[in-house]
C-alpha cells in the first residue's frame, strides 16, 4: 500500500482534531520503539530483511510551522522495529512519522541509526507533549513525558532551527 494512502486509511479516520503538522519531524532512530507494558520489538538489518532502498515515492508530504516536509511513514510493528537504522542520511526536510493505534507511553534508541535525531512525541490530538535530542548508535532509552500516539524523528536541531516546540500541534 502506497504511505498517501496508508495515511488516509490509519491516521485521517482516528483524528477528533484536524492535525496540521506544525512540527513535522519524522526520522527515526531505530525506532525499537518499546512501548510501556509492551515487550520489546527487535530490529532486524534491512540489508538482510531484503528492504528495497526509500525512493521519494515513499514519502508523504506534511507540513511543520510553515515548512513543507517529506515523511516516511511507519504504522506497522516491522517499520516501528526498523525506523531509520543503517541510514547514511536524512534530507533537511524529511523524516518519519510513527504512528500507534492509541496512546501510551513510547520510548524510543538509536541503535543501529547512524544518523543523529531529535523526535518529538505528540497526543491523540497531534499536540506535541515532548521533545528530545537522542544520540547515534546507542541503546539509550527516550520515554515520552506523556503518553503519545505519534512520534515524529527528524534531524538534530531541526525542531529547533523551525521555532516548533512542547504545545505546537503536529497537522497532516
Amino acid at each position: 500500500m502506497q504511505p498517501g494512502n496508508r495515511l488516509m486509511k490509519n491516521v485521517l479516520p482516528r483524528l477528533v482534531v484536524p492535525l496540521a503538522l506544525a512540527v513535522a519531524a519524522c526520522g527515526t532512530a531505530e525506532a525499537d520503539s518499546r512501548i510501556e507494558g509492551e515487550s520489546t520489538i527487535s530490529s532486524q538489518d534491512p540489508a538482510a530483511s531484503g528492504d528495497e532502498p526509500v525512493t521519494a515515492s515513499d514519502f508523504v508530504t506534511i507540513h511543520a510551522g510553515g515548512v513543507a516536509v517529506q515523511v516516511e511513514i511507519a504504522d506497522e510493528p516491522a517499520e516501528h522495529s526498523r525506523g531509520l537504522m543503517h541510514r547514511q542520511s536524512l534530507g533537511e526536510n524529511e523524516g518519519m512519522l510513527f504512528i500507534y493505534p492509541s496512546e501510551r507511553t513510547l520510548a524510543f534508541w538509536m541503535k543501529n541509526t547512524l544518523v543523529p535525531l531529535d523526535i518529538a512525541y505528540a497526543d491523540r490530538e497531534g499536540r506535541i507533549v515532548d521533545i528530545q535530542q537522542m544520540e547515534p548508535q546507542t541503546t539509550e532509552n527516550h520515554p515520552s513525558a506523556a503518553p503519545a500516539q505519534y512520534a515524529l524523528e527528524m534531524n538534530r536541531g531541526w525542531f529547533e532551527a523551525n521555532g516548533v516546540r512542547v504545545g505546537d500541534r503536529i497537522e497532516f
